[in-house]
């Protein structure tokens, strides 16, 4: 097992190039940045059918009336995220410009949405057709915006632009700038699409739809389904985001599905689809990457060990509400030989189990988008429209889980237990303390980043305790990475969790731009730094003072 995980962490820093590339961060950032549409719609969407369940139906009147803000919100998702898309590959693509020469990504962001309208987007008597406007159109934003993004690069790079006299305020220069790569970004669409339709006989959007039904299908079968969170596992168990890398490709399928399920469910029939963001966030990473919500249960109530106790009482709160960190990094279950087996196989065989009971005893797949930080058990009988089948399945899934987990926690347990005893004669030295400058840290802004928002506040919770103890005044806040880039200028220094570490020397370009400091955190020393709110803050002593 050791030399199967070692051969597998030698491949970890190809993986880690593939999880920076351009192009896969821009799509996960993009959705990021539409993110509190897609959760503000789904609030309306659970208003109108939920009480359906229950026998309940709005009129009509009232029934359109609720749904507007999803329809105006939700449906309009690939309008959005072509544009964000683009705005985020543009930040990308400018830390590779001149700095004198930087792609404006406002425009590249109104030129994506633009651009998507004119390829995806049917004219009908009066205005345009929605079909393609929401989740249905998400792949066709994503290829616009890398378009239109390379066609702005092409032209800036080689100075293709309206120049302006010097006595002409900058403000003003800029959007004459822009006028031509974003002239050429339409005009090209334009014609393609003229090309295209004429040709092929329908829009781009709907076509591309076509060209990947077989890949929806093939991906929500078994084998699909094993790949696609077998990866995801295996990706974080060598140390990386697994997500960051099997998210972007199919993002665009949770989304579509999603809301064919919601369109079958309202027809009267089978809501079938399994790839779904329920899927992956209440299924097959149940508690997190690796369905470790029981693991954490069963370090807390049932381990021998006095470690193992303490991480699982310290974890099992953020890991029920989707923040998995302390426990992959505070057991740690990365890279460790004995978690390997059940780390990979506990969520294929959740998403497995899923899959049976929707195919084969008939229950609903997902119909509704939750919060990913929803507790999972909870999310699933939501999820899925509160009925007795996914109540069992809630139930059913934690007890498979624990069957999985279970001879491998006892091996660890076991191993802990020995290596305590054979400590329990020694006194380790305490680590030296650092005395905090409160002239160095006093009125000091902090970002903590992370994947989704919720590992990073952990940390800027521990360091705003930590320097409100020692009167201090720290200005801290928690965010994802991807939805930062306009939050920089605003701090002195930037923390990236472990999970996104690997963007390090990406964020330095950032950073060392406008002249503020950023770190990168390993895995056990941040779980640490979480629990120990004075360590938080020397940390960012040591580091605002430049002893790191």
């Amino acid at each position: 097992m050791d030399a199967l995980i070692g051969k597998i962490e030698k491949a970890k820093p190809f993986f880690e190039k593939v999880s920076r590339n351009k192009y896969l961060k821009a799509i996960r950032d993009g959705f990021m940045s539409a993110m509190p549409v897609v959760l503000f719609s789904s609030i309306f969407m659970l208003l109108a059918y939920v009480p359906n369940i229950f026998g309940f139906y709005w009129p009509s009147d009232i029934e359109a009336m609720i749904l507007k803000p999803y329809n105006y919100s939700m449906g309009l998702l690939a309008v959005l995220v072509a544009g964000t898309t683009a705005k985020n590959l543009c930040d990308s693509l400018n830390r590779d410009m001149p700095v004198n020469r930087q792609i404006n990504n406002i425009s590249t962001l109104m030129a994506g949405i633009v651009g998507f309208l004119v390829v995806g987007v049917d004219s009908i008597k009066g205005g345009f057709s929605s079909g393609y406007m929401g989740s249905k159109g998400l792949l066709t934003a994503f290829l616009v915006a890398f378009f239109v993004c390379n066609v702005y690069k092409f032209c800036v790079k080689r100075n293709i632009t309206i120049h302006m006299p010097e006595e002409v305020p900058p403000n003003i220069s800029q959007t004459f700038a822009d006028v031509i790569p974003f002239g050429v970004s339409i005009l090209l669409l334009a014609l393609f699409d003229i090309a295209f339709r004429h040709f092929v006989g329908m829009c781009f959007a709907e076509s591309v739809i076509e060209f990947f039904k077989p890949l929806f299908t093939a991906a929500d079968g078994y084998l699909g389904l094993a790949i696609i969170y077998g990866a995801m596992s295996l990706f974080w168990f060598v140390g990386i985001q697994g997500p960051s890398i099997v998210e972007p490709a199919v993002s665009a399928i949770y989304y579509v599905n999603i809301a064919n399920n919601l369109e079958l469910f309202q027809a009267g029939k089978h809501a079938a689809n399994i790839l779904t963001p329920g899927c992956q966030q209440f299924v097959a990473t149940l508690g997190g990457t690796g369905a470790t919500l029981v693991v954490t249960l069963m370090f807390a109530f049932m381990a021998k060990s006095k470690e193992l106790r303490a991480v699982g009482k310290a974890s099992s709160i953020p890991v029920l509400f989707g923040v998995n960190e302390p426990i992959l990094f505070g057991a740690p279950l990365i890279l460790n030989p004995i978690f390997f087996i059940p780390f990979i196989v506990a969520p294929i065989l959740n998403v497995w189990m899923f899959k049976a009971f929707v195919d084969i005893l008939g229950m609903n797949s997902f119909m509704y988008i939750l919060p990913w930080t929803t507790p999972a058990p909870l999310g699933i009988v939501l999820g899925c429209g509160i009925t007795l089948l996914s109540i069992l399945f809630a139930v059913l899934v934690l007890v498979v889980d624990f069957v999985v987990y279970y001879p491998f926690f006892k091996v660890y347990d076991k191993q802990k237990c020995e290596e305590e005893d054979e400590k329990s004669g020694y006194v380790k030295e305490e680590d030296e303390d650092v005395e905090v400058s409160s002239d160095v840290v006093n009125e000091k802004r902090v970002l903590v980043l992370c994947a989704g928002g919720g590992t990073s506040g952990l940390l800027a919770n521990a360091l705003a305790k930590g320097a409100d103890e020692q009167g201090i005044s720290i200005i801290t806040a928690a965010g994802s990475y991807g939805a930062h880039y306009d939050m920089l200028k605003d701090y002195d220094l930037v923390v990236l969790a472990p999970q996104v570490a690997n963007y390090y020397e990406d964020l330095k370009k950032d950073t060392d731009r406008i002249g503020i400091k950023c770190v990168a955190c390993e895995g056990k020393k941040y779980i640490e730094l979480t629990r120990n709110p004075q360590k938080a803050l020397q940390f960012v002593f040591s580091i605002l003072d430049g002893e790191e």
